[in-house]
């Protein structure tokens, strides 16, 4: 059974890209929830990158700062995982990507997965922001084994044909 594409409505966008441009020159992310089954997102937690706390703590382990990685704290991991068994599961983790565009990276890819499939299957949305603000965003879901692109927002939040 295929999951419902979610509706991403300009508003939740827009908590999204400021959540983006506040962070900058960091990556911002955060969890993206609302009714199980439906495809519908009307709840956004922004969480805090953990990524620089991480590096500071062993550089060698975590040799990517803030600006070009994030990493969810424990709080939020835990709090993403307890909303899959409610009736307003965390449906799409959102993340930006800081002047390179919102392509899906390997590291991505890599943080993703575990042995090649998703511990936990949710779309990931990617946000394009730069030092003018956020130029738009795109949102990927794990089939056949890769991450495809399955929709693109512009920067008001609206969203554009795919291909």
């Amino acid at each position: 059974m295929s999951r419902v594409p979610p509706d991403l409505p300009p508003a939740i966008l827009g908590a999204c890209f400021a959540a983006a441009e506040r962070a900058y020159p960091r990556e911002a992310c955060g969890l993206l929830s609302g009714p199980k089954g439906r495809g519908v997102i009307d709840e956004v937690r922004v969480c805090d990158n953990d990524q620089d706390r991480l590096h500071g703590l062993d550089p060698v382990e975590f040799a990517r700062d803030g600006r070009t990685a994030f990493r969810l704290r424990y709080v939020d991991v835990c709090w993403l995982l307890a909303s899959r068994t409610t009736d307003r599961p965390t449906q799409i983790v959102f993340h930006s990507h800081v002047d390179v565009g919102a392509d899906f990276s390997m590291e991505d890819r890599d943080a993703a997965l575990s042995f090649g499939e998703p511990d936990v299957l949710l779309d990931q949305l990617v946000i394009d922001a730069t030092r003018a603000g956020v130029r738009g965003a795109a949102l990927y879901r794990f089939a056949a084994g890769e991450f495809v692109r399955i929709a693109e927002y512009d920067a008001s939040g609206q969203k554009r044909s795919v291909g």
